[in-house]
Protein backbone atom coordinates (compact mmCIF):
# COMPACT_ATOMS: atom_id res chain seq x y z
CA UNK A 1 0.00 0.00 0.00
CA UNK A 2 1.63 3.24 -1.18
CA UNK A 3 -0.62 5.81 0.47
CA UNK A 4 -1.52 6.04 4.13
CA UNK A 5 -5.25 6.03 4.88
CA UNK A 6 -6.79 9.15 6.34
CA UNK A 7 -7.05 9.58 10.09
CA UNK A 8 -10.68 9.88 11.23
CA UNK A 9 -10.95 12.15 14.28
CA UNK A 10 -14.11 12.11 16.37
CA UNK A 11 -15.17 8.64 15.22
CA UNK A 12 -16.99 6.49 17.81
CA UNK A 13 -14.99 3.30 18.34
CA UNK A 14 -16.54 -0.14 18.84
CA UNK A 15 -14.40 -1.95 21.40
CA UNK A 16 -14.52 -5.70 21.99
CA UNK A 17 -12.33 -7.26 24.64
CA UNK A 18 -11.22 -10.91 24.83
CA UNK A 19 -11.71 -11.68 28.52
CA UNK A 20 -9.02 -13.61 30.39
CA UNK A 21 -10.16 -16.82 32.04
CA UNK A 22 -8.31 -16.71 35.39
CA UNK A 23 -7.11 -19.66 37.45
CA UNK A 24 -6.58 -20.21 41.16
CA UNK A 25 -3.25 -21.03 42.78
CA UNK A 26 -4.18 -24.73 42.80
CA UNK A 27 -4.80 -24.74 39.03
CA UNK A 28 -8.62 -24.68 39.00
CA UNK A 29 -10.60 -22.23 36.91
CA UNK A 30 -11.46 -19.17 38.99
CA UNK A 31 -15.12 -18.86 38.05
CA UNK A 32 -15.91 -15.95 40.47
CA UNK A 33 -12.84 -14.16 39.15
CA UNK A 34 -14.08 -14.65 35.60
CA UNK A 35 -17.45 -13.15 36.51
CA UNK A 36 -15.67 -10.17 38.03
CA UNK A 37 -13.60 -9.59 34.89
CA UNK A 38 -16.75 -9.89 32.77
CA UNK A 39 -18.50 -7.30 34.93
CA UNK A 40 -15.58 -4.89 34.67
CA UNK A 41 -15.56 -5.28 30.89
CA UNK A 42 -19.29 -4.64 30.59
CA UNK A 43 -19.18 -1.73 33.05
CA UNK A 44 -16.43 -0.12 30.97
CA UNK A 45 -18.72 -0.23 27.92
CA UNK A 46 -16.73 -2.82 25.98
CA UNK A 47 -18.23 -5.92 24.38
CA UNK A 48 -16.84 -9.04 26.08
CA UNK A 49 -15.50 -11.81 23.87
CA UNK A 50 -15.18 -15.22 25.54
CA UNK A 51 -13.65 -18.57 24.69
CA UNK A 52 -11.07 -16.69 22.65
CA UNK A 53 -7.34 -17.40 22.86
CA UNK A 54 -7.20 -15.07 25.88
CA UNK A 55 -9.83 -17.23 27.55
CA UNK A 56 -8.02 -20.47 26.60
CA UNK A 57 -11.00 -21.44 24.44
CA UNK A 58 -8.96 -23.73 22.14
CA UNK A 59 -7.80 -25.88 25.07
CA UNK A 60 -10.91 -25.96 27.27
CA UNK A 61 -13.11 -29.02 27.18
CA UNK A 62 -16.66 -28.64 25.79
CA UNK A 63 -18.26 -28.56 29.25
CA UNK A 64 -15.94 -25.76 30.35
CA UNK A 65 -16.66 -23.74 27.22
CA UNK A 66 -20.39 -24.23 27.77
CA UNK A 67 -20.10 -22.99 31.36
CA UNK A 68 -18.23 -19.91 30.09
CA UNK A 69 -21.14 -19.22 27.71
CA UNK A 70 -23.71 -19.64 30.49
CA UNK A 71 -21.91 -17.26 32.84
CA UNK A 72 -21.42 -14.72 30.05
CA UNK A 73 -25.06 -14.87 28.97
CA UNK A 74 -26.13 -14.11 32.55
CA UNK A 75 -23.70 -11.21 32.99
CA UNK A 76 -23.43 -9.53 29.58
CA UNK A 77 -26.99 -8.94 28.51
CA UNK A 78 -26.13 -6.04 26.18
CA UNK A 79 -24.18 -8.29 23.81
CA UNK A 80 -21.15 -10.53 23.66
CA UNK A 81 -18.99 -12.61 21.32
CA UNK A 82 -18.15 -16.31 21.68
CA UNK A 83 -15.41 -18.29 19.97
CA UNK A 84 -16.66 -21.25 17.90
CA UNK A 85 -14.01 -23.98 18.23
CA UNK A 86 -13.46 -27.24 16.40
CA UNK A 87 -10.28 -28.82 17.82
CA UNK A 88 -8.46 -30.94 15.25
CA UNK A 89 -4.99 -31.94 14.09
CA UNK A 90 -2.92 -31.13 10.99
CA UNK A 91 -4.31 -33.00 8.02
CA UNK A 92 -7.86 -33.16 9.40
CA UNK A 93 -10.79 -32.49 7.10
CA UNK A 94 -13.14 -29.55 7.54
CA UNK A 95 -15.86 -30.48 10.05
CA UNK A 96 -18.70 -28.19 9.04
CA UNK A 97 -21.26 -29.92 11.25
CA UNK A 98 -19.12 -29.33 14.34
CA UNK A 99 -18.76 -25.65 13.48
CA UNK A 100 -22.50 -25.37 12.92
CA UNK A 101 -23.17 -26.90 16.35
CA UNK A 102 -20.72 -24.52 18.02
CA UNK A 103 -22.29 -21.49 16.30
CA UNK A 104 -25.78 -22.66 17.22
CA UNK A 105 -24.83 -23.05 20.89
CA UNK A 106 -23.33 -19.54 21.03
CA UNK A 107 -26.22 -17.94 19.15
CA UNK A 108 -28.74 -19.87 21.26
CA UNK A 109 -27.17 -18.42 24.41
CA UNK A 110 -27.51 -14.91 22.99
CA UNK A 111 -23.96 -14.43 21.71
CA UNK A 112 -22.38 -13.57 18.37
CA UNK A 113 -20.22 -16.46 17.08
CA UNK A 114 -16.73 -15.87 15.73
CA UNK A 115 -15.20 -18.66 13.66
CA UNK A 116 -12.00 -19.67 15.40
CA UNK A 117 -9.46 -21.32 13.08
CA UNK A 118 -8.98 -25.06 12.77
CA UNK A 119 -6.64 -27.08 10.59
CA UNK A 120 -9.58 -28.32 8.53
CA UNK A 121 -10.95 -24.82 7.93
CA UNK A 122 -7.52 -23.39 7.14
CA UNK A 123 -6.80 -26.13 4.60
CA UNK A 124 -9.80 -25.31 2.39
CA UNK A 125 -9.09 -23.72 -0.97
CA UNK A 126 -10.28 -20.17 -1.48
CA UNK A 127 -13.64 -21.00 -3.07
CA UNK A 128 -14.45 -23.65 -0.47
CA UNK A 129 -13.45 -21.27 2.33
CA UNK A 130 -15.86 -18.61 1.12
CA UNK A 131 -18.64 -21.17 0.63
CA UNK A 132 -18.12 -22.49 4.15
CA UNK A 133 -18.55 -18.99 5.53
CA UNK A 134 -21.72 -18.54 3.47
CA UNK A 135 -23.32 -21.71 4.81
CA UNK A 136 -22.27 -21.22 8.44
CA UNK A 137 -23.36 -17.58 8.42
CA UNK A 138 -26.75 -18.47 6.97
CA UNK A 139 -27.25 -21.09 9.65
CA UNK A 140 -26.15 -18.85 12.52
CA UNK A 141 -28.02 -15.77 11.33
CA UNK A 142 -24.95 -13.60 11.82
CA UNK A 143 -21.33 -14.18 12.74
CA UNK A 144 -17.80 -12.77 12.67
CA UNK A 145 -14.99 -14.04 10.48
CA UNK A 146 -11.46 -14.40 11.82
CA UNK A 147 -8.09 -14.04 10.12
CA UNK A 148 -5.41 -15.18 12.56
CA UNK A 149 -1.67 -15.36 12.11
CA UNK A 150 0.18 -18.56 12.94
CA UNK A 151 2.07 -16.79 15.74
CA UNK A 152 -1.20 -17.00 17.70
CA UNK A 153 -2.47 -20.41 16.59
CA UNK A 154 -0.87 -23.18 14.50
CA UNK A 155 -3.99 -23.37 12.31
CA UNK A 156 -4.06 -19.63 11.71
CA UNK A 157 -4.55 -18.31 8.18
CA UNK A 158 -4.47 -14.84 6.66
CA UNK A 159 -6.74 -14.65 3.61
CA UNK A 160 -5.98 -13.21 0.21
CA UNK A 161 -7.57 -9.82 -0.43
CA UNK A 162 -10.02 -11.45 -2.84
CA UNK A 163 -11.15 -13.96 -0.20
CA UNK A 164 -11.43 -11.16 2.35
CA UNK A 165 -13.68 -9.17 0.00
CA UNK A 166 -15.89 -12.16 -0.76
CA UNK A 167 -16.29 -13.06 2.91
CA UNK A 168 -17.00 -9.41 3.74
CA UNK A 169 -19.80 -9.33 1.15
CA UNK A 170 -21.71 -12.20 2.81
CA UNK A 171 -24.65 -10.32 4.41
CA UNK A 172 -24.75 -12.41 7.59
CA UNK A 173 -21.01 -11.91 8.20
CA UNK A 174 -21.19 -8.56 9.99
CA UNK A 175 -17.50 -8.20 10.73
CA UNK A 176 -14.10 -9.84 10.80
CA UNK A 177 -11.21 -9.86 13.26
CA UNK A 178 -7.87 -9.36 11.54
CA UNK A 179 -4.84 -10.56 13.51
CA UNK A 180 -1.82 -10.51 11.23
CA UNK A 181 0.12 -7.94 13.33
CA UNK A 182 0.78 -6.20 9.99
CA UNK A 183 -0.46 -2.63 9.53
CA UNK A 184 -0.19 -2.70 5.74
CA UNK A 185 -2.42 -5.76 5.41
CA UNK A 186 -5.02 -4.13 7.64
CA UNK A 187 -4.88 -0.82 5.77
CA UNK A 188 -5.55 -2.72 2.53
CA UNK A 189 -8.62 -4.31 4.10
CA UNK A 190 -9.87 -0.97 5.36
CA UNK A 191 -9.71 0.43 1.83
CA UNK A 192 -11.72 -2.52 0.49
CA UNK A 193 -14.22 -2.23 3.36
CA UNK A 194 -14.73 1.49 2.80
CA UNK A 195 -15.32 0.96 -0.91
CA UNK A 196 -17.59 -2.08 -0.82
CA UNK A 197 -19.31 -2.25 2.59
CA UNK A 198 -18.68 0.69 4.95
CA UNK A 199 -20.81 -0.65 7.87
CA UNK A 200 -18.72 -3.84 8.03
CA UNK A 201 -16.75 -4.15 11.29
CA UNK A 202 -13.05 -4.58 10.63
CA UNK A 203 -11.84 -5.53 14.09
CA UNK A 204 -8.14 -5.07 14.56
CA UNK A 205 -6.41 -7.77 16.52
CA UNK A 206 -3.07 -5.99 16.26
CA UNK A 207 -1.97 -5.68 19.88
CA UNK A 208 1.28 -4.14 18.62
CA UNK A 209 -0.50 -1.29 16.81
CA UNK A 210 -3.62 -0.45 18.80
CA UNK A 211 -3.78 2.98 17.15
CA UNK A 212 -5.29 1.29 14.07
CA UNK A 213 -8.59 2.64 15.38
CA UNK A 214 -7.66 6.15 14.22
CA UNK A 215 -7.77 4.90 10.61
CA UNK A 216 -11.22 3.35 10.88
CA UNK A 217 -10.67 -0.08 12.41
CA UNK A 218 -12.60 -1.10 15.48
CA UNK A 219 -11.06 -3.75 17.74
CA UNK A 220 -11.25 -7.14 19.36
CA UNK A 221 -8.07 -7.35 21.41
CA UNK A 222 -6.49 -9.49 24.05
CA UNK A 223 -4.58 -6.48 25.35
CA UNK A 224 -7.78 -4.76 26.44
CA UNK A 225 -8.38 -7.49 29.03
CA UNK A 226 -5.51 -5.92 31.03
CA UNK A 227 -7.31 -2.58 31.38
CA UNK A 228 -10.82 -2.31 29.89
CA UNK A 229 -11.31 0.89 31.90
CA UNK A 230 -8.30 2.55 30.28
CA UNK A 231 -9.28 1.39 26.79
CA UNK A 232 -12.78 2.78 27.31
CA UNK A 233 -11.37 6.12 28.49
CA UNK A 234 -9.07 6.24 25.45
CA UNK A 235 -11.95 5.50 23.07
CA UNK A 236 -14.20 8.13 24.63
CA UNK A 237 -11.44 10.71 24.30
CA UNK A 238 -11.15 9.98 20.57
CA UNK A 239 -14.91 10.24 20.03
CA UNK A 240 -14.94 13.55 21.91
CA UNK A 241 -12.18 15.02 19.76
CA UNK A 242 -9.73 14.99 22.68
CA UNK A 243 -6.60 13.95 20.79
CA UNK A 244 -4.17 14.66 23.68
CA UNK A 245 -6.30 12.52 26.00
CA UNK A 246 -6.48 9.71 23.47
CA UNK A 247 -2.74 9.63 22.85
CA UNK A 248 -1.89 9.84 26.55
CA UNK A 249 -3.75 6.59 27.15
CA UNK A 250 -2.71 5.01 23.86
CA UNK A 251 1.01 5.53 24.47
CA UNK A 252 0.94 3.77 27.84
CA UNK A 253 -1.31 0.98 26.59
CA UNK A 254 0.92 0.42 23.56
CA UNK A 255 3.97 0.15 25.80
CA UNK A 256 2.04 -2.51 27.73
CA UNK A 257 1.21 -4.26 24.46
CA UNK A 258 4.81 -4.31 23.29
CA UNK A 259 5.88 -5.84 26.59
CA UNK A 260 3.06 -8.36 26.83
CA UNK A 261 2.98 -9.56 23.22
CA UNK A 262 6.69 -10.19 22.72
CA UNK A 263 7.78 -13.67 21.67
CA UNK A 264 6.53 -16.20 22.53
CA UNK A 265 3.29 -14.35 21.85
CA UNK A 266 0.99 -16.75 23.79
CA UNK A 267 2.83 -15.69 26.94
CA UNK A 268 0.69 -12.55 26.95
CA UNK A 269 -1.95 -14.50 28.86
CA UNK A 270 0.38 -14.98 31.83
CA UNK A 271 1.34 -11.31 31.50
CA UNK A 272 -2.37 -10.46 31.74
CA UNK A 273 -2.79 -12.56 34.87
CA UNK A 274 0.25 -10.88 36.44
CA UNK A 275 -1.10 -7.43 35.60
CA UNK A 276 -4.64 -8.13 36.79
CA UNK A 277 -3.33 -9.61 40.02
CA UNK A 278 -1.21 -6.49 40.55
CA UNK A 279 -4.37 -4.42 40.11
CA UNK A 280 -6.17 -6.57 42.67
CA UNK A 281 -8.76 -7.73 40.13
CA UNK A 282 -7.97 -11.45 40.41
CA UNK A 283 -6.39 -13.51 43.16
CA UNK A 284 -3.68 -15.44 41.32
CA UNK A 285 -1.14 -15.12 38.51
CA UNK A 286 -1.67 -18.78 37.60
CA UNK A 287 -2.80 -19.59 34.07
CA UNK A 288 -3.67 -22.69 32.06
CA UNK A 289 -0.69 -25.10 31.94
CA UNK A 290 -0.52 -24.70 28.15
CA UNK A 291 0.42 -21.02 28.49
CA UNK A 292 4.07 -19.92 28.44
CA UNK A 293 5.20 -18.25 31.66
CA UNK A 294 6.77 -14.79 31.82
CA UNK A 295 9.69 -14.00 34.15
CA UNK A 296 9.06 -12.58 37.61
CA UNK A 297 11.15 -9.54 36.62
CA UNK A 298 8.20 -8.36 34.49
CA UNK A 299 6.27 -7.49 37.64
CA UNK A 300 8.22 -4.29 38.24
CA UNK A 301 7.56 -3.10 34.69
CA UNK A 302 3.89 -4.01 34.95
CA UNK A 303 3.54 -2.21 38.28
CA UNK A 304 4.97 0.96 36.72
CA UNK A 305 2.53 0.73 33.80
CA UNK A 306 -0.38 0.10 36.15
CA UNK A 307 0.54 3.18 38.16
CA UNK A 308 0.71 5.30 35.00
CA UNK A 309 -2.74 4.15 33.89
CA UNK A 310 -4.22 4.76 37.34
CA UNK A 311 -2.83 8.29 37.25
CA UNK A 312 -4.43 8.93 33.87
CA UNK A 313 -7.75 7.45 35.01
CA UNK A 314 -7.73 9.60 38.15
CA UNK A 315 -7.52 12.71 35.97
Amino acid sequence: MNQLPAIRPGRPITGMSAVLLPFTDDGAIDWPGFEELLARTVDAGLVPAVNMDTGFGPVLDPAERTRVLQITAANARTGWVGGAHVPDAPGAGFDEDAYARECAEIAGAGGLPILFPSHGLAALDDDALVSAHERLAAGAGRLLGFELGSMFHPAGRIYSLDVFRQVMEIPEVIGLKHSSLDRALEWERLAIRDTHRPPFLLLTGNDLAIDMVVYGSDYLLGLSTFAPDAFAARDLAWAAGDAPGFWAFNDVLQYLGRLAFRAPVPGYRHEAAMFLALRGWIGSERTHPSSPVRPASDRALLADIAASLESLLDH
